[in-house]
């Protein structure tokens, strides 16, 4: 049995991320985590004032996320999982011990971002902290395990980019 892989969906806030890592775990029969869904309760309070997270604030969250995928590792599966992570030291973090990390940055126009948060009910992240998140999003590095996607075109389209440009095929038993 290969060993576990790990699709960190990543990306600002509007971007896609959680349609696109639901796409991918249905095509793939992989177990799907919302990474917002681990996120401390101060962190979400913070974000729905319309207050920044800063790396304090992350450090405990990027934990839960590595825990979660400890223990789908422990398990034998591979997963999917949604983080924003937006820095490299974040990556880093997350990829620490886990050579099985692969990261999908889907990206879009601030235009169409704007829009859809903006459009967004239900959700703590307001609009007005895009630009902060925008400002502190350092794209993929050439020496980083992952893909950039745009997540212009239909949902089933970026679904079936994605998979191509992760040498995945649906139903991936990885």
């Amino acid at each position: 049995m290969p060993d576990p892989m790990f699709v960190i969906v990543m990306g600002v806030s509007g971007s896609g991320k959680t349609t696109l890592a639901e796409g991918l775990a249905d095509r793939l029969d992989w177990p799907f985590q919302e990474g917002d869904e681990l996120h401390p309760r101060a962190n979400v309070e913070k974000m729905s004032r319309g207050e920044p997270l800063t790396d304090e604030d992350r450090w405990p969250w990027l934990d839960a996320i590595g825990r979660w995928l400890d223990e789908q590792a422990e398990a034998g599966r591979s997963a999917v999982l949604t983080c924003s992570a937006l820095r490299r030291v974040y990556r880093d973090r997350l990829r620490e011990g886990r050579p099985g990390v692969r990261f999908c940055h889907v990206v879009a126009p601030e235009g169409v971002l704007r829009r859809r948060l903006e459009g967004r009910r239900g959700h703590y992240m307001p609009a007005s902290l895009l630009p902060s998140q925008l400002a502190t999003l350092e794209p993929l590095d050439d020496d980083e395990p992952g893909v950039t996607v745009s997540v212009e075109n239909d949902p089933a389209d970026v679904q079936i980019a994605a998979l191509r440009a992760l040498g995945l095929s649906e139903g991936d038993p990885s």
